[in-house]
């Protein structure tokens, strides 16, 4: 069995229009959502071993608060090029090369593409948008990630900033 939870990164700063889009960062509701999100995940005792991230400035930093939630070495994130502004088939792809060995994945990422994947994924559960720094959750009953795209998927939750927790 294993679990991943998809994360679109948090609220980015618009202050800047110079800035290029991959090179925006964080603002100060994204910064605080960030680490309260992660914190969400542990009261519910969920493990990740393995952070897997765009390398766009907006989703490496919300990829990093996660980890110092966690206590997960900043430099074991696994940045994929492909996931900037990535395809539902590039999430198939990105997760199809994940180690076998890895059981709890959190993947962070940017929408459209992000809304787009987890629609695909259960059967019955249509999110209309993934809002910054929202998490769906789901579990695979699968050994190798190689197997992902045909196995069945179970839905476990769908939490972003503005739930009410």
């Amino acid at each position: 069995m294993k679990s991943l939870y998809i994360i679109r990164h948090a609220k980015s700063s618009w202050s800047d229009f110079e800035l290029s889009d991959f090179d925006r960062p964080l603002n100060e509701r994204g910064k605080n959502d960030a680490p309260d999100m992660a914190k969400r995940l542990l009261k519910k005792d969920i493990k990740i071993d393995t952070f897997v991230s765009s390398p766009a400035k907006r989703a490496k930093k919300t990829a990093i608060l996660f980890c110092e939630q966690y206590q997960f070495s900043e430099n074991k994130i696994i940045y994929v090029d492909s996931l900037y502004h990535a395809s539902e088939k590039v999430f198939y792809e990105v997760i199809r090369g994940l180690l076998k060995k890895t059981n709890d994945v959190a993947l962070f990422s940017h929408n459209p593409g992000i809304t787009d994947f987890v629609n695909s994924l259960c059967k019955g559960i249509q999110i209309d948008n993934v809002p910054t720094c929202g998490i769906f959750g789901i579990t695979i009953a699968i050994d190798n990630w190689k197997d992902f795209r045909e196995a069945e998927k179970k839905f476990l939750f769908f939490d972003y900033p503005k739930t009410k927790t």
